[in-house]
């Protein structure tokens, strides 16, 4: 990796991206396929140049630099794995709505114990968050499947 596509953290204790739009992007760490997804989709949007990664475990414990990067950003992005919506939950918890909001499963990428995953898979994420999907829409509802009993309902 050169200097120019490190992940930038978005702690405040890192290098601020020079001009355009300043995002931080939380997102899930999850130990399911979906979770990791989520969490690698934010790396490679930070190489990509879309925003700043910042850690949700982080977020919960709100140190004064990371609060005073997201008052100054422009936009805050909540990547979640599933309909659990963790990270998503944090964040409202420390009182920041986000101004897009995707979850995985929604995307039609199932979730699994397993930590497998393909690059389709991964570029389907990063490909909704550069189209701006979960952008100010309600996102579509997921019926409830019964399935892997982590409590979000369906979609897993």
């Amino acid at each position: 990796m050169t200097k120019q596509n490190l992940p930038r953290c978005a702690c405040g204790g890192g290098e601020e991206p020079e001009g355009g739009t300043k995002r931080i992007i939380f997102a899930c760490a999850g130990v399911a396929n979906v979770g990791q997804l989520s969490n690698l989709a934010a790396i490679q949007l930070t190489q990509e140049g879309y925003g700043s990664a910042a850690c949700v475990a982080l977020l919960a414990a709100a140190p004064e630099g990371l609060t005073k990067s997201i008052g100054e950003a422009d936009e805050v992005l909540v990547i979640d794995g599933c309909p659990v919506r963790c990270a998503e939950k944090i964040a409202v918890a420390k009182g920041i709505t986000p101004d897009q909001h995707l979850v995985v499963t929604v995307l039609g990428i199932a979730k699994k114990s397993s930590l497998e995953f393909s690059d389709a898979d991964l570029e389907t994420v990063v490909s909704a968050v550069w189209e701006g999907k979960g952008r100010g829409e309600e996102e579509k509802k997921c019926q409830p499947s019964g399935g892997c009993g982590c409590g979000g309902g369906g979609c897993c």
